[in-house]
């Protein structure tokens, strides 16, 4: 009687070297999806944090066909200066109107109305931000 060799199935009887390179990809593509999760939560937590300025526009009102009054409440570090900007827009999308509200320390919430002058009748009129000095 002959001995019939057959071939052992691939895979079945240890690993290969494919399966250990497979291995060494996925360990450091996971310590890299990791340490990109880690920045990312860490540049959000400082985002969110260091915002010492934020401001809401509470309502507005046209008062006349060039002027729009715009109530603006702003919240701060006691010690926190700058501006906030707003903006008045027409029907048609046009900026029509643009003022900077300005503020100094002291006070860590500030509630104003302010007046914004207009070069033609506004139909909205925007919060863009507040920055602080």
């Amino acid at each position: 009687m002959t001995a019939v060799r057959e071939d052992l199935p691939q895979g079945r009887y240890g690993r290969s070297a494919d399966q250990s390179a497979d291995r060494r990809l996925r360990i450091v593509g996971g310590a890299l999806g990791a340490a990109l999760l880690v920045l990312l939560g860490w540049y959000g937590y400082h985002y969110v944090v260091d915002r010492s300025v934020s401001g809401e526009l509470i309502k507005f009102k046209r008062i006349s066909a060039t002027a729009v009054e715009a109530h603006l409440e702003v919240r701060k570090d006691r010690d926190a200066t700058g501006s906030c900007t707003l903006r008045s827009i027409a029907e048609n999308g046009a900026e029509v109107g643009r003022k900077d509200v300005r503020f100094g320390a002291g006070e860590t919430r500030i509630d104003t109305v302010v007046t914004i002058r207009t070069t033609e009748s506004a139909t909205a009129t925007e919060l863009v931000g507040c920055t602080s000095d």
